[in-house]
């Protein structure tokens, strides 16, 4: 599977310079390449409704949080998003090419898999981020 150059080169962008709020991506003709990007004033529900209800994603999110303690912080969550309506072939592809593409985009904090966005609520994104 490859990866398309301008795949980490906007992962480097939100990671360096916060220009984005979140990134998806799709695989299409064994290649992993760019669907969306969020900009920097878009909430997480924005980014929950760009992804497709039956097709699979992976995503990068930029979570802003504040600590008990009171200090700002964020974390960049990967996203694995295979919903149960997306077909068992193309939930076998991401699958197996998950782990590889991770490794290309240095600087992942926090991963999560989710098949329904009840996975992926704020809620467990609050939780995982702290």
């Amino acid at each position: 599977m490859a990866v398309h150059d301008e795949c980490k080169l906007k992962f480097l962008e939100l990671k360096a310079k916060r220009t984005f709020r979140y990134i998806t991506y799709k695989i299409e003709e064994q290649q992993v390449m760019i669907d969306k990007i969020g900009g920097s004033d878009e909430s997480y529900e924005d980014f929950t409704n760009s992804l497709p209800a039956d097709e699979c994603r992976y995503a990068v999110f930029d979570f802003d949080f504040t600590t008990d303690e009171n200090c700002q912080k964020s974390k960049i969550f990967f996203i694995a998003w295979s919903p149960d309506t997306s077909k068992v072939r193309m939930k076998m592809v991401y699958a197996s090419s998950k782990d590889r593409f991770k490794r290309e985009l240095d600087g992942i904090q926090v991963e999560l898999q989710a098949t329904d966005p009840s996975e992926m609520s704020m809620d467990i994104i609050k939780s995982r981020a702290l």
